[in-house]
């Protein structure tokens, strides 16, 4: 029974991650295609680490995995948020469909 689950989980992270690589091609700017990696590693490969510790139990290559999953879970998002905040501050511009920019408004605001 476990090791359908961390089948299933593998399967799951292995979809994440494709949709991922495909949101990196597809999307427009480097705001949409940061989003895209950062879900790709966080459901992705998360998912496929959460099965391999399904699959191997309480081993040492278990800890391994949980280990890691709680480091990219940790790491991920922060440096999501630096690179998107540099980004901005370099002055790299959002895809013309955005439907605003929160961070100049406020920017904005601070400034008078």
């Amino acid at each position: 029974m476990t090791d359908t689950i961390g089948l299933v989980m593998i399967v799951a992270g292995l979809v994440f991650d494709v949709l991922g690589c495909l949101g990196l091609i597809r999307l427009p700017d480097v705001y949409n295609r940061l989003q895209a990696s950062t879900k790709c590693v966080t459901l992705g490969t998360c998912s496929i680490l959460i099965g391999t510790f399904f699959i191997t139990g309480f081993t040492s290559t278990g800890f391994k995995a949980l280990l890691a999953v709680f480091f990219l879970v940790l790491t991920s998002p922060v440096s999501a948020h630096a690179i998107s905040r540099g980004a901005h501050k370099a002055g790299i511009k959002l895809w013309k469909g955005s439907t605003c920019d929160a961070l100049e408004e406020r920017n904005k605001e601070a400034q008078q």
